[in-house]
């Protein structure tokens, strides 16, 4: 069953760029598309660096309610400790500029990257653009504003919530 389709726009902008670079699902399930270093050369990353690597693609895409969110790979998380700093790079659809990928060598080793490797994946989602209104007073829920913990998660040591 689909969902939805969207038609993205992507354009080459790095003259490193080869087009088995260009991002595409690795299977018919994948919610993710692949994006690939597109680097003059291999790069690497010492433990706990950070680099930004390109990807040499843009995207663009004609609906405010849709954005980009960048994962990173688990195959690269959980063999070389290589993920984002920031848990997703979000894109949002007037960003026309080329993707790159902040990435942090968590591990205690040095890594590799390659032209052309597959750093992370892109999943383009549903966004609700909120209108806030402001209320004296929310409606009530069981919860409430119970806090971390709250719903069966074991409290910190020394009484924290």
């Amino acid at each position: 069953m689909v969902c939805g389709e969207l038609t993205v726009k992507w354009k080459p902008v790095s003259p490193w760029f080869k087009p088995e670079y260009t991002p595409a699902y690795a299977s018919a399930g994948a919610a993710g598309m692949d994006l690939h270093a597109c680097i003059p050369g291999p790069l690497t990353m010492l433990p706990g660096e950070r680099q930004r690597v390109p990807t040499g693609v843009a995207f663009q895409w004609d609906s405010p309610y849709v954005a980009a969110l960048v994962f990173a790979r688990s195959g690269w998380a959980w063999r070389q400790g290589v993920a984002l700093p920031n848990g997703v790079g979000v894109i949002d659809s007037d960003y026309t500029g080329e993707i790159q990928v902040l990435l942090t060598n968590f591990g205690d080793q040095p890594v590799e990257i390659q032209p052309g490797d597959r750093i992370a994946q892109v999943v383009f989602v549903p966004v609700y653009l909120a209108r806030l209104m402001e209320v004296a007073e929310f409606t009530p829920t069981a919860r409430g504003a119970r806090g971390f913990g709250s719903t069966g998660v074991a409290p910190l040591a020394g009484g924290g919530t």
